[in-house]
């Protein structure tokens, strides 16, 4: 019997393990992309610094019913990023809540590949900018397993073309376009 009970207590952190990660993998949503292509381009931080709208995301836990979109990057004197996100609840003209976070690149000197976080130095996520416009107009954002993607671009209502350009680049790295949740911006919105 005693052999047994060993045996359950054992085996009891790894279930517990597989279990969160289960867990995780269902709270985070479905993959829109399993192949997830590296960034196709350097950046330049101080020409992706500034404010971006969001035009569109994977719908994700910490962004629901958040409308009029807006995150706002800043190169700090120690080297890191300043993240700045703002959603408006519920609607274009909602209430505001914002999240302050921070941002370090990893890897090459291409600098599209970051780690951020918003709840301390110890979780941070992937960021990366998966392709962006030659005049930093535009980025689209994801990360390795595929359930997270974000549109951003300068202005809160891009033109039909672009939208249109953008869906196809979005299709074009592999990510599925019927998870997209656009985001609505408020008319006056610059």
């Amino acid at each position: 019997m005693r052999s047994r009970t060993m045996q359950i207590t054992r085996m009891f952190p790894t279930a517990i393990a597989a279990s969160a990660l289960a867990l995780s993998a269902c709270a985070a949503g479905p993959v829109g992309n399993t192949r997830v292509p590296e960034p196709a381009k350097a950046v330049e931080f101080e020409r992706y610094q500034g404010l971006w709208y969001e035009f569109a995301r994977y719908d994700n836990r910490f962004e629901r019913g958040c409308e009029g979109v807006t995150a706002r990057y800043a190169k700090l004197p120690d080297g890191l990023i300043s993240v700045l996100n703002t959603c408006r609840k519920g609607a274009p003209d909602g209430p505001a809540k914002s999240s302050d976070g921070r941002a370090k690149p990893v890897g090459d000197a291409k600098a599209a590949k970051l780690k951020v976080s918003f709840f301390g130095p110890f979780f941070f996520g992937d960021y990366w900018v998966l392709d962006r416009a030659d005049d930093y107009s535009w980025a689209i954002v994801g990360e390795p397993s595929g359930r997270y993607l974000w549109i951003l671009t300068r202005e809160a209502q891009p033109s039909a073309e672009r939208r249109r350009d953008l869906l196809a680049r979005v299709k074009g790295l592999g990510y599925d376009l019927g998870l997209l949740r656009m985001t609505r911006h408020g008319e006056g919105t610059p």
